[in-house]
């Protein structure tokens, strides 16, 4: 199963913004463990993001990020923000699953 991940990004700090980064991708990494394709919004958007340099960096990243999660089968909310938040609202009108916590999220087989 294709799930999307979400979480917090955004943060006061670099150092806060690369731990929301890190705890994100880890959880990636273990629904991978599980046999599934886990994908993050923001790791989409960011590389590109920080390359454009467009004058609305947080539209740019949300609107390529629930690109991404559109496209998916599920979502992981892994803590609340209001971008993760805007995510499961999407997730949500599609129909589709929406998780709270890994241990939801069986191995795919």
């Amino acid at each position: 199963m294709i799930i999307a991940i979400a979480g917090p990004y955004s943060a006061e700090t670099a150092e806060l913004r690369q731990h929301n980064f890190d705890v994100l991708n880890a959880v990636a990494a273990r629904l991978l463990l599980k046999g599934h394709v886990p994908v993050i919004g923001v790791n989409a958007a960011i590389p590109v993001v920080d390359k454009a340099l467009p004058k609305e960096r947080r539209k740019a990243i949300m609107d390529i990020s629930l690109a991404v999660v559109s496209c998916c089968d599920a979502l992981l909310l892994v803590a609340e923000s209001p971008g993760a938040l805007e995510e499961m609202e999407l997730v949500k009108a599609q129909g589709k699953p929406i998780y709270f916590s890994e241990s939801e999220i069986p191995k795919y087989e």
